[in-house]
């Protein structure tokens, strides 16, 4: 199966967690394995420190983020920028001065716990 989807189609929800964020399931079934994600965030939006069993790849799309990750240092990703989270490892992301859009996936179901500790 095969799908094409133009940006102007996606349709946002809101983020039941994280009130300044929507997002919409490109692919996938995030209650049940893997899947891709579109987040979109305003600026000054933060999702909190959390981590999930699953792996977690970003990929900016528009936008400048601050990722944080638990063992490495703050970093500033624009467009293109890439960031890959192993399951259990504690992040945190904060949209910078302009609205942010990015692509997430994840390799297996989806689960949050939130805290800086992260869960192993």
């Amino acid at each position: 199966m095969g799908k094409l989807a133009p940006l102007s189609s996606v349709q946002f929800l809101p983020d039941s967690d994280v009130k300044c964020l929507s997002s919409a399931i490109e692919t996938g079934n995030p209650a049940t394995g893997p899947s891709t994600l579109i987040l979109k965030a305003p600026s000054g939006c933060v999702v909190p420190w959390h981590s999930h069993t699953a792996q977690e790849q970003v990929l900016m799309i528009s936008g400048t983020i601050l990722a944080e990750m638990t063992g490495l240092p703050a970093t500033t990703l624009g467009p293109g920028g890439f960031a890959m989270m192993a399951g259990g490892m504690a992040h945190q992301f904060t949209c910078q001065d302009t609205a942010c859009l990015m692509f997430v996936t994840f390799d297996r179901a989806y689960d949050i716990f939130w805290g800086k500790g992260g869960r192993n």
